[in-house]
């Protein structure tokens, strides 16, 4: 398992595609306040390095010990979402209406996702205010799968994708 400064230090790729503008404190209380939930300290801390973007292909998958709709063993981070209200682009703000729309269980706050299959901050056992696990949902399959017990956990058991299916080079979903 990684050390989470470790990964934090590494975190982003390259490119602009989903980066919102720096996060501020301001930017961060108004969040919590529109969401309703505390963020967890963990998540900022990477949001304050780059608010949002493309994940590096060093920690764009989850390992998980049951297939899913994405794959036999991992569920994919290839972006995160910031916070921030940059045209065209998806940001945590977005949670209530994404959540809505796709038939999820709420609190959520969602940080990852398509539109079918979502990773989020789960609030619906510790609270508004608690420490939220992380759960993958499959909107189209109805199904959910916790994947850890809070933000920083599931940060320090990211992996590349390639390590998990070797005949996948770039990571992507296989073929149907």
């Amino acid at each position: 398992m990684a050390r989470f400064d470790e990964v934090k230090a590494t975190f982003w790729g390259e490119g602009l595609y989903g980066v919102q503008a720096p996060l501020t404190d301001a930017v961060v209380h108004d969040a919590e306040r529109r969401l309703g939930v505390r963020l967890p300290a963990s998540l900022l801390e990477i949001l304050r390095v780059q608010n949002g973007g493309l994940v590096a292909q060093l920690w764009n998958a989850f390992p998980t010990d049951v297939p899913t709709s994405w794959s036999e063993n991992h569920v994919p981070l290839d972006d995160m979402m910031g916070i921030g209200r940059h045209e065209g682009r998806l940001s945590l703000l977005d949670s209530a209406y994404l959540v809505a729309e796709w038939g999820l269980p709420s609190p959520l706050v969602l940080f990852s996702g398509d539109g079918h299959c979502w990773t989020a901050l789960d609030y619906r056992a510790c609270g508004e205010r608690g420490e939220p696990s992380v759960t993958w949902f499959d909107a189209e399959c109805e199904t959910e799968l916790p994947l850890a017990a809070d933000f920083r956990t599931f940060v320090e058991r990211l992996t590349a994708a390639t390590s998990l299916d070797p005949d996948d080079a770039d990571g992507s979903r296989p073929a149907s």
